[in-house]
């Protein structure tokens, strides 16, 4: 009788060591950033733009699952200089959470997850499942930030291949209008969904199809330019349809069924052409790691790495701790002046509102000049105790939606009222229909941010010198002011706002500092 007798191999050993310390950390990471992740998660519930992220963890597995017999063989070695990458990524989930910027969080705590393999299993086994780590960072839900760009470029698109068919255009932003009907370019047209899972699906197709980086390269930028292209035709010949049959078909939720089935057919004739390319699966033989001489580096190095890592993820949790016991909770009591120089507070309900979320306070006011020269509205939003949910620097606080049903935004310039000694985001809003046959209303909107005393303009420069106040063990007093001034036909309200602001400047700033004093 034949007897086999199996021993552990140096290499076997380490990974019944590394592998369970790894899914440890991985764990804790889990566990301590388990809101980060809950949230992103919450994302891919509710947002289709985000659906496609569902798929990503259980691709990343598949893809480690498929090199398995390349990594068995390897001997895991810990990497301390991955520490390095990780602690900055665990500062990095710190600050965004100081400026309550939701995909820097994602994007942090995600590295963690990816860097934490390196860090205990060494570079040679990371090279060999590289790509699935750096896809796992295709669950992080981004991408809001390109939908205006690619409306105005799906706008410049439709309009300049209507008028090259010979159709008459009037372009009013993102509406036109043309001899059978008005169209206009909301959010579900930018073609943000297409792009973000067009980009997923060719760059996996590539990695599995290719196996130079060249071509995967390649393919991966074709499959982000395509879906742009194909998004901008697909807005001109719903628009065309429209046209040509009277407005029967492509003018409600159809339109997205017929855009849904052209980018379909679209990504499959990628697929199709990219798939005459594709390269056969070479087999690569492991990289040698001499498993004898890292005996002692595997021995401790491991523990050491897994000790200093855990110190890692819980550090930000605990700074922060000490960070939110400086954030007042007292409840906010916001009070616009009364009247301030030539101005009187007008007993009349705003017909205008911007739209934030879940403020602390707000306060809404009508100004009117003492010359009856001209109205003014004031909206002040105040924020404290701010978290990702609710903040005052949000792509979903905005002066109008694209779906509002009175006004639309013509342009956004940055403007600097006289003597006022700040710069302030100006926003022309034009109704979408005349009322009473006359011309169209109009509106011009000013929006200023105030954080702890400051002024500023821009939403990145808010955003830091938010996080540095918190640093600073200051709180994160915040505030949006928006002031708004109808126009009328011949008469800009620009002066208008003008005056007020110069009058009214030093009172607002004094609103907003008792607010956050708590003072009367």
């Amino acid at each position: 009788m034949n007897t086999s007798l199996v021993l552990d191999t140096p290499r076997t050993q380490s990974w019944r060591t590394t592998l369970p310390a790894l899914v440890l950390w991985l764990a804790l990471i889990g566990a301590l950033f388990y809101d980060t992740f809950a949230a992103m998660v919450g994302i891919w519930s509710r947002s289709e733009t985000f659906a496609h992220a569902f798929a990503v963890p259980p691709l990343v597995l598949w893809m480690v699952w498929r090199r398995r017999a390349v990594l068995a063989p390897m001997a895991p070695v810990a990497w301390p200089i991955a520490l390095v990458p990780f602690g900055l990524a665990a500062l990095g989930w710190l600050a965004g959470r100081l400026v309550a910027a939701n995909a820097v969080m994602q994007l942090s705590a995600t590295a963690m997850l990816v860097l934490a393999v390196p860090a205990l299993a060494g570079w040679q086994v990371t090279r060999v499942i590289l790509f699935p780590l750096v896809y796992l960072f295709f669950a992080v839900p981004i991408g809001e930030f390109m939908i205006p760009p690619l409306m105005q470029w799906t706008a410049d698109f439709t309009v300049w291949a209507l008028r090259l068919s010979g159709i008459p255009v009037y372009r009013e932003g993102l509406q036109f209008v043309i001899p059978s009907g008005n169209w206009s370019v909301v959010e579900a047209c930018s073609g943000v969904r297409y792009l973000m899972a067009s980009f997923m699906v060719g760059t996996l197709f590539g990695y599995l199809n290719y196996q130079s980086w060249q071509r995967r390269w390649i393919f991966a930028g074709v499959s982000l330019l395509v879906p742009i292209v194909a998004n901008w035709l697909r807005a001109y010949m719903i628009v065309m349809l429209g046209h040509l049959s009277g407005n029967t078909l492509a003018v409600g939720a159809d339109h997205l069924v017929y855009g849904w089935v052209f980018f379909g057919v679209v990504i499959t004739l990628l697929f199709m052409i990219g798939a005459r390319w594709a390269e056969p699966e070479a087999v690569v033989a492991p990289p040698v790691v001499d498993a004898a001489g890292a005996g002692s580096l595997r021995a401790h190095g491991w523990l050491v790495v897994l000790v200093i890592g855990v110190l890692l993820v819980a550090a930000p949790r605990v700074w922060l701790s000490r960070l939110d016991a400086a954030v007042s909770q007292a409840p906010v009591r916001l009070v616009l002046p009364t009247a301030a120089a030539d101005w009187t507070r007008i007993d009349q309900v705003p017909e205008f509102r911007p739209r934030y979320i879940e403020p602390s306070a707000q306060a809404e006011a009508l100004y009117q000049h003492s010359a009856g020269d001209g109205t003014v509205g004031v909206y002040l939003a105040y924020y404290r105790g701010q978290t990702e949910q609710r903040k005052l620097v949000s792509s979903e606080n905005v002066i109008v939606t694209s779906k509002d049903a009175l006004w639309h935004a013509v342009d956004v310039t940055t403007v600097e009222p006289p003597g006022s000694g700040m710069a302030v985001r100006q926003t022309r809003l034009q109704a979408h229909t005349a009322q009473g046959g006359g011309e169209r209303a109009a509106m011009l909107v000013w929006q200023i941010f105030w954080v702890n005393g400051e002024f500023i303009h821009q939403d990145y420069r808010a955003k830091l010198l938010g996080a540095w106040q918190r640093l600073r063990g200051m709180g994160d007093e915040s505030a949006a002011i928006v002031l708004y001034a109808p126009e009328r036909p011949g008469h800009s309200a620009r002066p208008v706002l003008d005056r007020f602001i110069a009058a009214n400047q030093d009172s607002l700033r004094r609103a907003l500092d008792q607010a956050r004093d708590g003072s009367p």
